[in-house]
Protein backbone atom coordinates (compact mmCIF):
# COMPACT_ATOMS: atom_id res chain seq x y z
CA UNK A 1 0.00 0.00 0.00
CA UNK A 2 2.81 2.28 0.71
CA UNK A 3 4.10 1.93 -2.63
CA UNK A 4 1.28 2.61 -4.36
CA UNK A 5 0.60 5.80 -2.42
CA UNK A 6 3.89 6.51 -3.58
CA UNK A 7 3.56 5.91 -7.18
CA UNK A 8 0.23 7.79 -6.89
CA UNK A 9 1.47 10.88 -4.83
CA UNK A 10 4.28 11.35 -7.60
CA UNK A 11 2.27 11.37 -10.67
CA UNK A 12 -0.24 13.80 -9.31
CA UNK A 13 2.49 15.72 -8.57
CA UNK A 14 3.75 15.91 -12.37
CA UNK A 15 0.61 16.34 -13.60
CA UNK A 16 0.00 19.52 -11.53
CA UNK A 17 3.64 20.61 -11.18
CA UNK A 18 4.00 21.01 -15.09
CA UNK A 19 1.06 22.63 -17.04
CA UNK A 20 -0.35 19.51 -18.75
CA UNK A 21 -3.17 19.15 -15.97
CA UNK A 22 -4.09 22.49 -16.52
CA UNK A 23 -3.86 22.99 -20.12
CA UNK A 24 -5.86 19.48 -20.49
CA UNK A 25 -8.57 21.11 -18.09
CA UNK A 26 -8.44 24.44 -19.54
CA UNK A 27 -9.28 22.82 -23.31
CA UNK A 28 -11.69 20.11 -21.94
CA UNK A 29 -13.91 23.14 -19.97
CA UNK A 30 -13.59 25.57 -22.85
CA UNK A 31 -14.33 23.21 -25.61
CA UNK A 32 -17.28 21.13 -23.02
CA UNK A 33 -18.34 24.87 -21.88
CA UNK A 34 -18.80 26.30 -25.57
CA UNK A 35 -20.84 22.82 -26.25
CA UNK A 36 -23.08 23.79 -23.85
CA UNK A 37 -23.83 27.31 -24.35
CA UNK A 38 -24.82 26.39 -27.83
CA UNK A 39 -27.27 23.39 -26.70
CA UNK A 40 -29.15 25.98 -24.03
CA UNK A 41 -29.51 28.54 -26.82
CA UNK A 42 -30.35 25.82 -29.34
CA UNK A 43 -33.19 24.96 -26.52
CA UNK A 44 -33.77 28.48 -25.66
CA UNK A 45 -34.80 28.67 -29.56
CA UNK A 46 -37.03 25.99 -29.47
CA UNK A 47 -39.03 27.63 -26.70
CA UNK A 48 -39.59 30.80 -28.29
CA UNK A 49 -40.74 29.24 -31.91
CA UNK A 50 -42.84 26.83 -30.35
CA UNK A 51 -44.22 29.80 -28.32
CA UNK A 52 -45.05 31.85 -31.48
CA UNK A 53 -46.72 29.16 -32.99
CA UNK A 54 -48.95 28.61 -30.37
CA UNK A 55 -49.94 32.10 -29.84
CA UNK A 56 -50.40 32.36 -34.00
CA UNK A 57 -52.39 29.12 -33.55
CA UNK A 58 -54.47 30.01 -29.95
CA UNK A 59 -53.22 26.78 -28.52
CA UNK A 60 -51.33 26.00 -25.48
CA UNK A 61 -47.42 25.31 -26.03
CA UNK A 62 -45.99 21.91 -26.04
CA UNK A 63 -44.07 21.05 -23.36
CA UNK A 64 -40.20 20.82 -24.03
CA UNK A 65 -38.05 17.63 -22.19
CA UNK A 66 -35.21 19.88 -20.69
CA UNK A 67 -33.28 16.48 -19.85
CA UNK A 68 -33.60 14.94 -23.38
CA UNK A 69 -33.04 18.54 -25.81
CA UNK A 70 -30.14 19.91 -22.90
CA UNK A 71 -28.72 17.42 -20.99
CA UNK A 72 -29.00 14.17 -23.02
CA UNK A 73 -27.14 16.15 -25.90
CA UNK A 74 -24.58 17.37 -23.82
CA UNK A 75 -23.31 14.07 -22.83
CA UNK A 76 -23.36 13.05 -26.63
CA UNK A 77 -20.83 15.37 -27.30
CA UNK A 78 -18.76 15.31 -23.83
CA UNK A 79 -18.04 11.66 -24.61
CA UNK A 80 -16.52 12.46 -27.93
CA UNK A 81 -14.41 15.13 -26.47
CA UNK A 82 -12.86 12.75 -24.13
CA UNK A 83 -12.19 10.39 -27.09
CA UNK A 84 -9.59 13.01 -27.97
CA UNK A 85 -8.78 13.90 -25.02
CA UNK A 86 -7.78 11.11 -22.57
CA UNK A 87 -4.74 10.01 -24.99
CA UNK A 88 -2.92 12.98 -23.98
CA UNK A 89 -3.65 12.24 -20.31
CA UNK A 90 -2.13 8.87 -20.90
CA UNK A 91 0.46 8.98 -23.42
CA UNK A 92 3.40 9.85 -20.97
CA UNK A 93 2.29 7.24 -18.16
CA UNK A 94 4.76 4.96 -18.81
CA UNK A 95 6.29 6.10 -22.52
CA UNK A 96 8.09 8.74 -20.75
CA UNK A 97 9.49 6.25 -18.00
CA UNK A 98 11.02 4.27 -20.96
CA UNK A 99 12.43 7.48 -22.63
CA UNK A 100 13.97 8.43 -19.67
CA UNK A 101 15.15 5.35 -18.72
CA UNK A 102 13.69 5.13 -15.36
CA UNK A 103 12.03 2.22 -16.31
CA UNK A 104 14.77 0.15 -15.53
CA UNK A 105 14.94 2.02 -11.71
CA UNK A 106 11.20 0.99 -11.41
CA UNK A 107 11.92 -2.82 -12.53
CA UNK A 108 15.00 -3.02 -10.12
CA UNK A 109 13.64 -1.77 -7.11
CA UNK A 110 11.60 -3.66 -4.83
CA UNK A 111 7.84 -2.25 -5.90
CA UNK A 112 5.59 -4.83 -7.61
CA UNK A 113 4.80 -4.40 -11.09
CA UNK A 114 0.77 -4.16 -9.97
CA UNK A 115 1.42 -0.96 -7.52
CA UNK A 116 2.96 0.64 -10.58
CA UNK A 117 0.54 0.11 -12.92
CA UNK A 118 -2.09 1.00 -9.75
CA UNK A 119 -0.95 4.13 -8.76
CA UNK A 120 -0.60 5.41 -12.06
CA UNK A 121 -3.95 4.25 -13.31
CA UNK A 122 -5.52 6.12 -10.16
CA UNK A 123 -3.58 8.97 -10.90
CA UNK A 124 -4.85 10.15 -14.11
CA UNK A 125 -8.12 8.16 -13.26
CA UNK A 126 -8.27 11.03 -10.13
CA UNK A 127 -7.47 13.88 -12.57
CA UNK A 128 -10.14 12.63 -15.07
CA UNK A 129 -12.66 12.76 -12.24
CA UNK A 130 -11.50 15.92 -10.82
CA UNK A 131 -12.17 17.71 -14.45
CA UNK A 132 -15.82 15.60 -15.39
CA UNK A 133 -16.97 16.94 -11.81
CA UNK A 134 -16.24 20.62 -12.83
CA UNK A 135 -18.66 20.14 -15.75
CA UNK A 136 -21.35 20.11 -12.77
CA UNK A 137 -21.37 23.65 -12.62
CA UNK A 138 -23.27 24.00 -15.85
CA UNK A 139 -25.87 22.19 -14.41
CA UNK A 140 -26.04 23.93 -10.91
CA UNK A 141 -26.79 27.02 -14.12
CA UNK A 142 -29.13 25.23 -15.87
CA UNK A 143 -31.28 24.17 -12.20
CA UNK A 144 -30.90 27.93 -11.39
CA UNK A 145 -33.30 28.66 -15.08
CA UNK A 146 -34.47 25.27 -15.25
CA UNK A 147 -35.79 22.14 -13.49
CA UNK A 148 -33.77 19.65 -15.18
CA UNK A 149 -34.68 16.00 -13.70
CA UNK A 150 -31.21 15.66 -11.49
CA UNK A 151 -31.47 11.58 -11.47
CA UNK A 152 -30.54 10.85 -14.92
CA UNK A 153 -27.69 13.59 -14.85
CA UNK A 154 -25.92 11.74 -11.54
CA UNK A 155 -26.31 8.43 -13.35
CA UNK A 156 -24.99 10.11 -16.57
CA UNK A 157 -21.78 11.08 -14.50
CA UNK A 158 -21.71 7.45 -12.83
CA UNK A 159 -21.83 6.17 -16.09
CA UNK A 160 -18.31 9.08 -17.12
CA UNK A 161 -16.78 7.32 -14.58
CA UNK A 162 -16.98 4.00 -15.88
CA UNK A 163 -16.35 5.23 -19.28
CA UNK A 164 -13.56 6.89 -18.12
CA UNK A 165 -11.46 3.71 -16.54
CA UNK A 166 -12.20 1.93 -19.61
CA UNK A 167 -11.06 4.34 -21.75
CA UNK A 168 -7.39 5.61 -19.05
CA UNK A 169 -7.01 1.49 -19.05
CA UNK A 170 -6.46 1.32 -22.56
CA UNK A 171 -4.73 4.37 -23.09
CA UNK A 172 -2.32 3.07 -20.63
CA UNK A 173 -1.82 -0.45 -22.08
CA UNK A 174 -0.58 1.80 -25.41
CA UNK A 175 1.50 3.71 -23.64
CA UNK A 176 3.22 0.82 -21.77
CA UNK A 177 4.00 -0.86 -25.49
CA UNK A 178 5.59 1.78 -26.91
CA UNK A 179 8.23 4.87 -25.52
CA UNK A 180 7.21 7.39 -28.08
CA UNK A 181 4.49 9.79 -26.69
CA UNK A 182 3.17 10.42 -30.15
CA UNK A 183 2.80 7.08 -30.91
CA UNK A 184 1.01 6.19 -27.68
CA UNK A 185 -1.68 8.72 -28.71
CA UNK A 186 -2.57 7.86 -31.72
CA UNK A 187 -2.19 3.74 -30.23
CA UNK A 188 -4.94 5.25 -27.87
CA UNK A 189 -7.29 6.88 -29.93
CA UNK A 190 -7.61 3.91 -32.51
CA UNK A 191 -7.90 1.70 -30.48
CA UNK A 192 -10.94 3.94 -28.46
CA UNK A 193 -12.02 4.80 -31.97
CA UNK A 194 -12.21 1.21 -32.47
CA UNK A 195 -14.91 0.42 -29.60
CA UNK A 196 -16.59 3.54 -30.30
CA UNK A 197 -17.55 2.80 -34.23
CA UNK A 198 -17.94 -0.76 -33.57
CA UNK A 199 -21.24 -0.83 -33.16
CA UNK A 200 -21.66 0.59 -37.18
CA UNK A 201 -20.53 -2.99 -38.46
CA UNK A 202 -23.19 -4.78 -36.73
CA UNK A 203 -25.32 -3.57 -38.98
CA UNK A 204 -23.49 -5.51 -42.01
CA UNK A 205 -22.95 -8.64 -39.69
CA UNK A 206 -24.70 -11.54 -38.91
CA UNK A 207 -26.79 -12.37 -35.86
CA UNK A 208 -24.50 -14.10 -33.57
CA UNK A 209 -21.33 -11.34 -34.70
CA UNK A 210 -24.16 -8.18 -34.70
CA UNK A 211 -24.60 -8.77 -31.16
CA UNK A 212 -21.05 -9.51 -30.05
CA UNK A 213 -20.17 -6.15 -32.08
CA UNK A 214 -23.13 -4.38 -30.70
CA UNK A 215 -22.36 -5.51 -26.94
CA UNK A 216 -18.60 -4.60 -27.38
CA UNK A 217 -19.62 -0.75 -28.38
CA UNK A 218 -18.34 1.44 -25.28
CA UNK A 219 -21.45 4.53 -26.33
CA UNK A 220 -24.26 1.59 -26.61
CA UNK A 221 -23.41 0.51 -22.49
CA UNK A 222 -23.13 4.67 -21.82
CA UNK A 223 -26.70 5.01 -23.28
CA UNK A 224 -28.62 3.50 -20.41
CA UNK A 225 -27.15 5.75 -17.58
CA UNK A 226 -27.68 9.26 -19.97
CA UNK A 227 -31.85 7.79 -19.49
CA UNK A 228 -31.10 7.09 -15.80
CA UNK A 229 -30.97 3.68 -15.99
CA UNK A 230 -28.23 1.89 -13.64
CA UNK A 231 -28.01 -2.08 -15.79
CA UNK A 232 -25.49 -4.30 -14.13
CA UNK A 233 -24.65 -5.57 -17.78
CA UNK A 234 -23.09 -2.34 -18.76
CA UNK A 235 -21.64 -1.97 -15.01
CA UNK A 236 -19.90 -5.60 -15.61
CA UNK A 237 -18.87 -4.57 -19.26
CA UNK A 238 -17.04 -1.65 -18.21
CA UNK A 239 -15.19 -3.09 -14.69
CA UNK A 240 -14.13 -6.15 -16.89
CA UNK A 241 -13.02 -4.01 -19.67
CA UNK A 242 -10.87 -2.34 -18.04
CA UNK A 243 -9.68 -5.26 -15.72
CA UNK A 244 -8.86 -6.56 -18.99
CA UNK A 245 -6.06 -3.58 -20.17
CA UNK A 246 -4.57 -3.18 -17.03
CA UNK A 247 -4.36 -7.10 -16.67
CA UNK A 248 -2.44 -6.54 -20.33
CA UNK A 249 -0.56 -3.50 -18.93
CA UNK A 250 1.27 -5.85 -16.06
CA UNK A 251 2.09 -8.75 -18.32
CA UNK A 252 3.78 -5.83 -20.83
CA UNK A 253 5.43 -4.95 -18.05
CA UNK A 254 6.49 -7.87 -16.87
CA UNK A 255 7.50 -9.13 -19.91
CA UNK A 256 10.26 -6.90 -19.96
CA UNK A 257 11.34 -7.23 -16.49
CA UNK A 258 11.75 -11.13 -17.52
CA UNK A 259 14.07 -9.78 -20.59
CA UNK A 260 16.37 -7.94 -18.07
Amino acid sequence: MRNFAAIYSKEMRSYFVSPVAYVIAGVFLFLSGYLFRNILMQFNLWCLQFGQRAQQMGGQMPALNLNEMVVTQFFGVMDFIWLLVIPMLTMRLFAEEKKNGTIELLMTSPIRTVEVMLGKFFACFSLYSIIVGLTLVYFVILEAYGSPDWGPIFTGYMGYLFLGATFISVGILASALTENQIVAVLLTFGMLLLFWLIDWSASFAGPTAAKILHYLSFIEHLEDFQRGVIDSKDVIFYLSFTFFCLFLTTRVIESRRWRR
